[in-house]
């Protein structure tokens, strides 16, 4: 898991770095440079040279970043011109160096600008390109982590002004932002009114709240997170108790519950799930096809006797199937608890609440009983949060006792705080690690950019995953998932809070396999299942990228 740091908090790094180990902060721009530069060759698939670059700096940092790499640029054959939004006298320290250099260079091949206006820009933006031909590069430099108001004209001008013209052209220029996309809040999730969508966002030794969080996190595209000089140690001296998962923390997991020339299906965990109604039987099939391609040993169903024989039906024939008493609607009853403690004798994890039914107070009684008297991981999700909503101090757990996953929707979040308010859901990092801390419970809030909390306060962003997740089924798949993934830990001693954020990690990386294999609008929950062998082989191979 890689921290996330506030604007305050990079900045102390950055002083600490110079302070303490004595690294100059032109050299730690320098090093920002070439990580942008390296993006961009890597992006364009070839030669740099001869291609035709526009960098667009501001007057702090952020802008001398962007001049060092349009030097840098240059050297490597590039045609860059560089339009700095302001006067050259008004910057100073590192980045005016990096403008001076510019300007003592003073090539044809590599133009440097001041610009008062946006009328002025796009009046010179014309100019360059009837004589080189569009823009094959845009590079935006104008504000790093400073930003904490919207933005007035003519950067506003500049920033609309540019999304119109890409947006017109048939083959649009890759936009690559250093930091992050100039208008964003460093700080906050909120979208202002302008701010770039980059291809490709570089930023620097940690990503920014800005960076990871939704719906902000759109606008930054693929995110590189370089490393630029700064000690680890200093990032992680700082308080911030957000995070956000890479490649890097699946890959751990799954070498830490990898397959030994001694395993066999009694220590690869034994995942129970408790699902299914008369007319939601289907839940409890996505459940159990899901929890044993995960890679646990075992999984068995439980599920209402006249479910039985459909779900079984369905189900891969590796999934065991047990009836449960029901009641008279054909939901399980609360006199299963004897059945289910039969089964759960040996088990390693348990999933309830996929398929059941929520308006069935035996159910409810059965759903609370096995909350309470549970001995091993238990995952919690639909109707089966519904039925213990809203939550109050009765379901705050014994911290000591075995851990409680929680995976509510925004909508069944809601209910379990007891209140329809939309807005108490608008700061979602601080509501999800207030009621994880609150009820001492893993809590893994779902929709766009999920975020995982326990019981410490550390909150963790999963950056995978796609809107085509949010069809009928993918709930089910994604606790299969993890109750997969909970059977495995618990048989092997491997910390829980970790194996939900790999197990959510990698149920949204299948996600977006997916919908490159068959498109958002084709994809279905089966084929996301499907795609968790891709999944694993995926972070394997792949660099660190969040």
């Amino acid at each position: 898991m890689q921290k996330v740091l506030t604007a305050a908090e990079m900045r102390e790094v950055d002083r600490l770095t110079t302070e303490r180990y004595g690294l100059p902060s032109i050299i730690l721009m320098e090093n920002a440079a070439h990580a942008v530069v390296r993006a961009i060759t890597e992006k364009l698939d070839g030669p740099i040279n001869e291609k035709s670059i526009l960098v667009l700096c501001g007057k702090g940092n952020n802008g001398g970043d962007g001049a060092a790499a349009a030097r840098i640029l240059w050297t490597l054959g590039a045609r860059v011109n560089v339009y700095l939004i302001g006067a050259l006298a008004q910057t100073q320290g590192d980045a005016k160096s990096n403008f001076e250099i510019l300007k003592a260079l003073g090539r044809p091949s590599l133009m440097i600008e001041e610009i008062e206006s946006s009328v002025d820009l796009f009046e010179s933006m014309a100019s360059t390109q009837r004589i080189r031909g569009k823009f094959d590069v845009i590079v935006d430099a104008l504000f790093g982590t400073g930003v904490k108001r919207p933005l007035d004209p003519p950067y506003s001008e500049i920033i609309n002004g540019l999304a119109k013209i890409v947006k017109e052209l048939s083959e649009p220029p890759l936009i690559v932002s250093v930091d992050l996309p100039s208008g964003l809040d460093s700080d906050s999730s909120a979208l202002p009114d302008s701010a770039f969508r980059a291809d490709v966002t570089v930023t620097f030794s940690a990503p920014k709240p800005a960076n990871v969080l939704a719906p902000a996190a759109a606008l930054n595209g693929e995110l590189i997170v370089a490393d630029i000089g700064s000690p680890s140690e200093l990032t992680e001296e700082q308080m911030s108790n957000l995070y956000v998962t890479g490649p890097a923390d699946l890959r751990s997991w799954l070498k830490r519950t990898e397959f030994s020339n001694s395993s066999y299906k009694n220590k690869r965990g034994h995942a129970l799930i408790i699902a299914g109604s008369e007319n939601y039987s289907g839940a409890a099939v996505l459940c159990g096809n899901a929890a044993i391609r995960s890679g646990a040993g075992l999984v068995t169903i439980g599920a209402p006797r006249s479910s039985k024989d459909s779900i079984a039906a369905r189900v891969v024939p590796e999934v065991i199937v047990r009836p449960l008493s029901e009641t008279d609607t054909g939901s399980i009853a609360e006199e299963a608890i004897i059945e289910i403690g039969r089964i759960s004798g040996n088990v390693d994890a348990i999933a309830i609440g996929s398929g059941l039914t929520a308006h069935s107070e035996s159910t409810g009684r059965l759903v609370r009983r096995i909350v309470n008297d549970r001995a091993v991981p238990m995952v919690l999700d639909a109707d089966a949060l519904t039925l213990l909503s809203p939550f109050g101090p009765e379901e705050i757990q014994d911290e000591k006792g075995p851990p409680l996953i929680l995976t509510p929707h925004q909508g069944e979040f809601l209910r379990m705080l007891g209140s329809k308010e939309a807005d108490l859901v608008k700061g979602r990092v601080a509501a999800v690690r207030e009621f994880a801390q609150k009820h001492r419970a893993i809590v893994v809030l779902k929709g766009e950019r999920c975020l995982i909390a326990e019981p410490g306060g550390r909150v963790v962003v999963n950056p995978t995953g796609n809107s085509g997740l949010g069809k009928a089924g993918n709930g089910d798949t994604l606790t299969g998932m993890i109750v997969g993934f909970a059977a495995q830990a618990s048989a092997m001693d491997v910390d829980m809070f970790e194996t939900v954020a790999a197990a959510v990690y990698a149920a949204g990386l299948a996600g977006d396999i997916a919908e490159m294999k068959y498109g958002k609008r084709v994809m279905t929950a089966s084929d996301v299942r499907e795609c968790l062998a891709d999944a694993f082989e995926a972070v394997n191979r792949s660099s660190d990228t969040a």
